[in-house]
């Protein structure tokens, strides 16, 4: 059965002085794929500044935000409804020849069509001394590995706010072996390009009412291409596959492809930003 999905999305940006001029651009839209359908926007600000919408780099939509006027506080509020289809993860063929896809792995022709998601960035560089820190076993299918792999990050990363920034390298994180819902997919991305996996990093909403670990504004979770079954989710942080409770706005290489909220500000002084997600679902 269906879900009928209500998210609203808040903000509350507050300066210590005046703010004379500022940009911000939102990517916080839940896209429309093959289980996310008929997506209703609302968004408003506080100062009835005129909201621009764009596609993005990777295609995913944007909201941008430029007042005309000077400000010491503005907030925003998002609301999206949709129509979420129910999720299966292990719907697809079970009549995989692991040994082809294995070999379609090593092929010159499939790592310079997913180059971009085969490459190591700043945020998913694994350290020097560990490179052995994960390896797949090639006697269990690449599906399996990676459900290990998920299992393996979720046990060895213990999920705790206010240790990690979204600038944290990998060096930190498995050093602390704490972190957020990036963290863990940070990680898991590594290690899965390591092992030769394009794997993408996916930003989104999670619904939480079934007792799921997530950030308060948004989630993060990991996409691996597996030849012959194509894109599935991974979310080391509850140690699932993506499911019905996981709401995809956009996916990248890491975090900085896909943060939620950029902006440049003309001012000086402190400032403080508060974000809320609520995340509500209903049975159609």
């Amino acid at each position: 059965m269906p879900n009928q999905y209500n998210i609203t999305y808040r903000t509350e940006n507050t300066y210590e002085n005046w703010v004379n001029d500022a940009y911000w651009q939102f990517l916080i839209i839940p896209m429309e794929n093959n289980s996310q359908h008929h997506i209703d926007v609302e968004f408003s600000n506080s100062l009835f500044a005129v909201n621009d919408f764009s596609i993005n780099g990777y295609g995913f939509r944007t909201i941008r935000v430029h007042p005309k006027k000077k400000f010491k506080k503005i907030n925003f509020e998002a609301k999206f409804s949709f129509i979420k289809d129910h999720i299966d993860p292990f719907n697809f063929p079970l009549d995989i020849n692991d040994a082809l896809a294995y070999k379609e792995i090593e092929e010159l022709t499939f790592k310079i069509n997913f180059e971009s998601f085969l490459r190591s960035t700043p945020l998913t560089n694994i350290p020097k001394g560990v490179n052995s820190i994960f390896e797949f076993n090639l006697s269990n299918t690449i599906f399996e590995n990676l459900q290990e792999l998920n299992n393996w990050t979720f046990n060895n990363l213990q999920f705790k706010t206010g240790v990690t920034h979204v600038d944290t390298k990998l060096t930190d994180i498995i050093s602390a072996k704490q972190g957020v819902c990036q963290d863990f997919t940070h990680l898991f991305c590594a290690i899965a390009r390591q092992n030769g996996i394009p794997t993408r990093y996916v930003s989104g909403y999670i619904n939480q009412e079934h007792g799921l670990l997530g950030d308060s504004q948004m989630h993060a979770w990991a996409e691996c291409y597996i030849p012959q079954v194509g894109w599935k989710g991974f979310d080391p942080t509850n140690n699932i596959l993506a499911n019905t409770n996981h709401i995809k706005v956009c996916h990248g290489k890491d975090y900085n492809d896909c943060s939620p909220l950029r902006g440049i500000i003309y001012s000086y002084g402190k400032n403080k930003t508060t974000h809320t997600v609520k995340v509500q679902s209903q049975e159609q």
